[in-house]
């Protein structure tokens, strides 16, 4: 399991497999804070299954679509 949560959060730290810490900010920010890492995460794991990350399926379709 992979937390992120601010860094004096120790009970998330002990229950996840891999924990990402973010910095302790005001509550209606955080959601921004906490998608900064995650979207490194989702960045890294498709280069690793070897995914197109700057050509993503459908997208054409998407955005050409009326």
């Amino acid at each position: 399991m992979v937390a992120v949560s601010h860094e004096q959060d120790t009970e998330v730290n002990k229950q996840a497999d891999y924990f990402m810490s973010v910095p302790t900010v005001h509550e209606a920010l955080a959601p921004i804070i906490t998608i900064i890492p995650l979207q490194f995460l989702a960045y890294y794991i498709a280069v690793l299954r070897g995914c197109d990350v700057d050509q993503p399926r459908n997208l054409a379709k998407s955005v050409t679509v009326e």
